[in-house]
């Protein structure tokens, strides 16, 4: 069965990254999400993704804040795609997850998407992405998806438009 994972540093990130969840939700994605920290549990983390991709997870998503090094811990682990979310909070506001998330040395790529929920709707989306290059029928959703997006602009705009 495949699925996406989704890892978070601490419990303090789950409100954001329950919207990562829900996106995956909303298009029928199945995802997995457990709090693991690349300082505060090594093992468990490394542990986990070993177990996650027996299991059929394609994809990881990782969420942490300041020194945010666990989307890279996770990276560092795993041939499948790893995007991170740099979460908000700490002395920089969530510039220093941010950094550290986007600086991965050569050869352990990460992508990184936007801080805080924003990011995490992001993150679901860029997964679901790479899923449909495989599943047509994600394709069809995410299609459809971006068509009422679309509309939805133009409907908003006929609400309170001045043209000339």
């Amino acid at each position: 069965m495949k699925f996406v994972s989704i890892i978070i540093g601490s419990k303090s990130d789950y409100e954001v990254m329950s919207e990562c969840a829900k996106t995956l939700e909303k298009f029928g994605v199945l995802h997995e999400l457990i709090i693991s920290s690349a300082h505060r549990s090594p093992e468990r983390t490394k542990d986990y993704i070993v177990s996650a991709e027996k299991k059929g997870a394609k994809i990881f998503v990782a969420a942490a804040g300041m020194a945010a090094h666990l989307a890279g811990a996770v990276a560092a682990t795993t041939t499948k795609p790893v995007i991170g979310v740099p979460m908000k909070g700490g002395a920089m506001d969530g510039m220093d997850a941010m950094l550290s998330t986007v600086q991965m040395p050569s050869g352990m790529p990460v992508a990184t998407v936007a801080l805080g929920k924003a990011g995490a709707v992001n993150a679901a989306y860029l997964a679901m992405q790479i899923l449909a290059l495989e599943d047509k029928d994600l394709e069809a959703k995410l299609l459809e998806d971006r068509i009422l997006k679309s509309k939805k602009v133009e409907s908003d705009s006929k609400d309170i438009e001045v043209l000339l």
